[in-house]
């Protein structure tokens, strides 16, 4: 089985996949203070409550945003599996072209493995929609090319920076509000974030697709709180809560997987 990792700012999740099938899954929490030995404890007690022998895991692949957590989990991989990390996009090899103006190594590998996903779920033209710690509208061309994103602060994001800058706003629960014009300071606060955002994405996703000269290419939502907002946004197709990790274990499993046991 394969071992997937998807190392953001805010969390880390794991996938296992049996073939292309994500058999399990789970998510903990990114937090650059831990030690190897620490993230070792925590995945040792997910497969022991899983039934999963660590033995069945024959490559590990990772993709990082946070640098210190890559190397972090590196280790824990190596203690726990005996197996050397195939990490996304380290040998240039990311599974889709990358057209932009940038050094494809500089784009985050979450928004390269969402556009890998989407043009395998969707075909191509696609745009992919990840509601994590940014939001993030990606963007793949007619000819299966990633050509971009837009990138904005995620709903969390934006929600506690309101909490922590302004002393009568409250943290909230993340849910649908039931009109627009709030009457009360959460049901307000639910308006603006909730149907703010979908509002944010629904004018990027026409602007990307009108870009892109595909009115209608099909859009899949990704991130924790897109079953949420597919509720609201008038422009979401699809949600797929795991699509970064179909993404990752699509390139590495073209690949082989892993770079090799330890020892």
């Amino acid at each position: 089985m394969l071992l997937a990792v998807d190392i953001g700012n805010t969390e880390v999740v794991l996938g296992l996949f049996q073939g292309e099938r994500l058999a399990r899954h789970w998510r903990l929490s990114a937090d650059p203070r831990r030690t190897p030995d620490e993230y070792g404890v925590f995945v040792r007690a997910l497969f022991e409550a899983a039934g999963v022998d660590r033995g069945e895991v024959t490559a590990v692949a990772i993709a990082s945003v946070v640098p210190p957590l890559l190397t972090v989990w590196r280790e824990a991989c190596a203690d726990l599996f005996g197996l050397f990390p195939y990490v996304y996009g380290e040998d240039g090899d990311f599974g889709i072209e990358v057209r932009v103006d940038m050094p494809a190594r500089e784009v985050g590998s979450d928004i390269l493995c969402n556009a890998v996903a989407a043009r395998r779920l969707c075909g191509a033209p696609a745009v992919a929609v990840d509601f994590g710690t940014a939001l993030t509208v990606d963007a793949v061309a007619a000819d299966g090319a990633y050509v971009g994103s837009a990138i904005a602060p995620g709903i969390v994001t934006a929600a506690e920076a309101l909490a922590r800058k302004a002393a009568k706003l409250p943290r909230i629960e993340y849910a649908p509000p039931a009109r627009a014009i709030g009457t009360s300071t959460v049901e307000a606060m639910q308006s603006g974030l909730i149907l703010g955002f979908a509002g944010q994405v629904d004018g990027l996703v026409r602007r990307v697709r009108a870009e892109l000269g595909a009115p209608a290419a099909p859009v899949v939502a990704t991130g924790p709180l897109a079953p949420l907002m597919a509720q609201v946004c008038e422009t979401i197709d699809r949600v797929e809560p795991w699509l970064t990790l179909f993404g990752l274990a699509h390139v590495a499993g073209r690949r082989g997987g892993a770079g090799g046991r330890t020892a």
